[in-house]
């Protein structure tokens, strides 16, 4: 299939720039993949799709507030690094810009000098590696000093940060969030508890490669980015005895769904694994795990629309994906979400 295959216009406007209060009040599409019927719902009215006896497997990774906004020391030239991942200790992989203000040697401070970081080379692809130094606890630093880093379609400043967690973040590590999760409150979860459905976590880290654009003209072409995950012994027991028990198994996101399908076995077992996955999922790929997900709406042409149209059907998704436009709902990472049933 062609990468343009899976294009769709969207408005400006129906990109979410703001999160919806509270959590769970944003709209939710209800699609049914057997018979293509859908349903326009509110979030809160998932609890009328699960069942008891259904579980609900959730990406319990946190966000680093990993944009750093800085000077250079002594010159006094400003700065941005962004986080990109942790190479041993305090040597990270950055973004940095502008590149003149972080050669090989200078060293830069962020937050009046809280954090200081030396830059020590620069990689192949262009990016930085940098030595931070620092007093005290540095994912506590980063809290104080750091900013979230949200996708570029989102223009409006974050007045509070822990919108862009979920609320049962927990490992640290994610550059950007799972955020077919940022829908649930504490209290939905308690309601999905109370009626039986089961909830595990799992863990996989999100990189800014769920952001690259694909640029192969078959899609078949483009190279996935691999990201870190992890799926607990506990975790796989509550999958294993979902099925067994004729429970269905429902994914928060599509970063929950791949970590899953990464492990699935041909008879839709888990085993506990922990490791990197560079997974691709489109349309012609069997689900070994999942009857269900719950996700948000995706940029046209992206890695996560092509997963959708795999588990839903590529005519019925991009049909549906129409249907949404026209219906108003709200896109992206801050926006209304989908239950594909």
């Amino acid at each position: 299939m062609k990468r343009q295959d899976f294009f769709y216009d969207l408005p400006q406007e129906l990109i979410a720039q703001e999160p919806i209060e509270p959590r769970d009040h944003s709209r939710l599409l209800v699609l049914d993949r057997a018979t293509g019927q859908r349903a326009d719902r509110h979030f809160y009215d998932i609890l009328d799709y699960l069942r008891e006896g259904d579980c609900l497997i959730l990406n319990d990774s946190r966000v680093l507030p990993a944009r750093l906004y800085g000077h250079r020391k002594g010159s006094g030239g400003a700065v941005e690094l962004l986080l990109l991942s942790q190479k041993s200790g305090d040597v990270w992989e950055v973004l940095a810009g502008p590149g003149k203000k972080a050669k090989p040697g200078n060293v830069l401070e962020f937050g009046d000098g809280l954090l200081e970081a030396e830059v020590l080379e620069v990689t192949p692809e262009g990016n930085r590696l940098v030595k931070f130094s620092y007093d005290g606890n540095f994912y506590n630093l980063l809290e104080t000093v750091g900013q979230m880093p949200l996708p570029h379609y989102i223009t409006h400043e974050l007045q509070d940060k822990e919108r862009y967690q979920t609320v049962y973040s927990r490992e640290v590590g994610s550059a950007a969030a799972p955020t077919a999760g940022l829908h649930f409150t504490p209290e939905l979860l308690q309601k999905l508890r109370d009626k039986g459905v089961n909830i595990g976590c799992v863990t996989l880290h999100v990189g800014l490669g769920t952001f690259r654009p694909v640029k192969a003209e078959e899609i078949t072409d483009h190279k996935m980015h691999s990201e870190h995950y992890e799926l607990s012994a506990e975790t796989a027991d509550l999958i294993n005895h979902t099925r067994a028990a004729g429970g269905r198994v429902f994914a928060v996101g599509t970063t929950s769904c791949r970590t899953l399908e990464s492990v699935g076995l041909t008879d839709g077992k888990v085993l506990p694994a922990e490791g990197w996955t560079d997974i691709f999922l489109y349309p012609g790929c069997r689900f070994q795990v999942l009857d269900g997900l719950i996700t948000n709406f995706h940029l046209p042409e992206s890695t996560l629309i092509m997963l959708v149209s795999a588990f839903a059907g590529y005519e019925l998704t991009m049909d549906t994906y129409r249907y949404a436009v026209q219906q108003q709902y709200r896109f992206f990472s801050f926006g209304d979400a989908m239950l594909i049933v």
